[in-house]
């Protein structure tokens, strides 16, 4: 088989998992199989080629890599519950040690917990989820 073939099967092969995924996984080894196909029409030294191939491919990861996931960088958009860790709530049932009581973010209500006891009228701070719950600290003012 000559060697031109391999590298086409290369490129076709990491095109298609490129396609397939779209998270640039593979486009550097293409853009590589593709500098190693070309060279292979001039030098007949397959170890030249494979050294052309990892060469490019890693140039090109090493070099384009965060320019292009910056381009390409679509921001992920919060969902309800991601949106309120970091805001302040207000305590409507009281929150125990071991016992979730509620608060009030953003006109809703969620379930709460805290390792301390927090009355009702309470700041509080949004640390995190964890499950269906807020995980909440009294607010230092």
């Amino acid at each position: 088989m000559e060697v031109q073939y391999i590298w086409i099967i290369v490129l076709i092969i990491s095109l298609t998992v490129e396609a397939c995924t779209m998270n640039l996984v593979t486009i550097w080894v293409a853009l590589g199989s593709l500098v190693a196909l070309i060279s292979s029409l001039f030098i007949d030294e397959w170890m030249i080629q494979t050294l052309i191939f990892i060469v490019t491919t890693l140039l090109t990861l090493i070099f384009t890599r965060k320019f292009v996931t910056k381009v390409l960088k679509i921001e992920s958009i919060k969902t309800n519950l991601d949106s309120v860790v970091g805001q302040v709530g207000i305590v409507t049932s009281e929150i125990s040690e071991n016992k979730t009581g509620r608060i009030k973010v953003a006109g809703k209500t969620w379930t709460a917990i805290s390792c301390n006891t927090i009355s009702i009228g309470e700041k509080v701070d949004i640390l995190a989820i964890e499950g269906v719950k807020l995980v909440v600290r009294r607010r230092d003012e």
